[in-house]
């Protein structure tokens, strides 16, 4: 058994994301793990890039409401306690809702051959943003 020191806040990088957005790093295996969790918080109208997991990523929404949207244009709006799971290979964003905080842990799974798991793809635009907390 390892108990393992808590890592410091950062904010996420605006290459990556809109918006302010915080990262705690709560968990990352080591030898055959190759999960990685971290708690993800957004303040209102902050949401991540477009991206895609080698792997698969599972949110677990720890507080506030936030959207999570898909390429074919398809969003869900997700509250505290709702769990979503985007399969390998799918191109979505998350973020909160336009008059919320959201926070969620992110978890994922590193890939076999040690690459990175994700994928970083252009922003969100602001239209599709704004026409997502619209309509859900």
């Amino acid at each position: 058994m390892e108990l393992k020191p808590v890592a410091a806040t950062a904010r996420m990088p605006a290459e990556r994301f809109v918006g302010d957005v915080y990262m705690t790093p709560v968990y990352s295996g080591t030898g055959p793990s190759r999960m990685t969790v971290a708690l993800v918080r957004f303040t209102p109208g902050a949401r991540t890039n477009w991206h895609v997991h080698a792997v698969g990523q599972t949110l677990h929404v720890t507080e506030g409401v936030g959207l999570v949207g898909i390429r074919d244009g398809s969003v869900i709006r997700v509250r505290a306690g709702d769990t979503v799971v985007c399969p390998p290979g799918e191109d979505h964003w998350h973020g909160a809702a336009a008059d919320t905080f959201m926070s969620h842990l992110a978890m994922l799974e590193a890939k076999p051959d040690g690459g990175d798991p994700t994928t970083w793809m252009e922003p969100v635009p602001d239209d599709l943003y704004r026409a997502a907390n619209d309509t859900v």
